[in-house]
C-alpha cells in the first residue's frame, strides 16, 4: 500500500512540475559586430503554459584588475533614450510549445568595446509588469499554475558589443613551457573548443572550456610533456584552429 501511495504522489509531482513554463534562450554569448546595430533573439518555451518573460540588461563594467561589476543603463544626455543596450519589446508572452522574439538595439557611442548582461527572467504577470492581458487572464493563468511555479529557472547571457572600427590583432608566444595569446586589438578574441588532452590516450581529457581575451588581456596556458592542446581562435567572422603539443 505504501509502494502504491509513493508511485500516486510522484506521478502527481511530476504531473505538476510539468504545468509550468520551461524557457529556453539558446547560446549564453553573443556578439554584435561593429556594422550592426540590432540583433534578433528568439526565446523558446517548452513547457506546458505559457511563459510571461521579463528582459532585464545590465552593463558590465570591467576595472583595472579584471573584476567584474554590473551597474543600471542610464540615459543619454539628450534625456530621451537610453545609453547602451535595449531590448523592443522588453516583455515577452511565450506559449506553450512556441517561441517569441525580441530584438536587443544598441544606442551610444561606438568607440570601444561594451559588455551586456542580458537576463530573461519568467514571472508570474502581475499588474505592475505592463504585460498586456486582462486582470481575469492573469487570475486564471496563476490558478492553473502548478503549485512550484514560484521557482521559475531564468537564464543570463552576455552580449557583446564591438566597435564600429573593429580591429583585430593578436600576438602568441610559443614559448618551450608556456603558450600565450595578448589580444592588442580593440575587441574581443574567443578561444572556442579548448581541448587538453593525454598524447598517448585522447579519449583522457580535461573537460573542454571556452575563454574571453578582452582588449590588453593575455590568454595562456602551461604546456606540459605528453599534453595536446587543441583550441580554434576566433576573431569575429574569421576563425583558426591551433594544435599544440607539450
Amino acid at each position: 500500500m505504501k509502494r502504491l501511495l509513493a508511485l500516486f504522489g510522484y506521478s502527481l509531482f511530476s504531473h505538476m512540475a510539468l504545468a509550468a513554463p520551461q524557457i529556453n534562450v539558446g547560446v549564453v554569448y553573443e556578439y554584435l559586430d561593429g556594422d550592426k546595430s540590432s540583433y534578433l533573439k528568439r526565446v523558446f518555451n517548452g513547457g506546458d503554459s505559457t511563459a510571461f518573460v521579463k528582459i532585464n540588461i545590465l552593463e558590465i563594467i570591467y576595472d583595472a584588475d579584471g573584476k567584474a561589476r554590473e551597474v543600471p543603463l542610464v540615459n543619454q544626455a539628450d534625456g530621451t533614450s537610453r545609453d547602451g543596450l535595449m531590448a523592443s519589446p522588453a516583455r515577452l508572452i511565450v506559449p506553450a510549445n512556441g517561441m517569441q522574439g525580441s530584438r536587443l538595439l544598441y544606442m551610444g557611442e561606438r568607440d570601444k568595446e561594451r559588455y551586456f548582461r542580458v537576463r530573461y527572467v519568467p514571472v508570474v504577470p502581475e499588474k505592475e509588469d505592463e504585460f498586456v492581458i486582462s486582470e481575469q487572464e492573469r487570475d486564471d493563468y496563476k490558478k492553473n499554475l502548478s503549485a512550484g511555479v514560484n521557482v521559475l529557472a531564468g537564464y543570463g547571457t552576455v552580449f557583446f558589443v564591438r566597435p564600429r572600427e573593429t580591429r583585430f590583432d593578436s600576438v602568441i608566444e610559443n614559448q618551450a613551457g608556456q603558450y600565450r595569446i595578448r589580444n592588442n586589438g580593440n575587441s574581443v578574441v574567443v578561444i572556442d573548443e579548448f581541448k587538453d588532452c593525454s598524447i598517448k590516450n585522447e579519449q583522457e581529457c580535461q573537460p573542454t572550456t571556452k575563454h574571453h581575451i578582452l582588449t590588453g588581456r593575455t590568454f595562456q596556458f602551461e604546456k606540459q610533456a605528453g599534453r595536446h592542446y587543441r583550441f580554434t581562435m576566433v576573431e569575429g567572422s574569421k576563425s583558426q584552429n591551433l594544435d599544440i603539443k607539450g
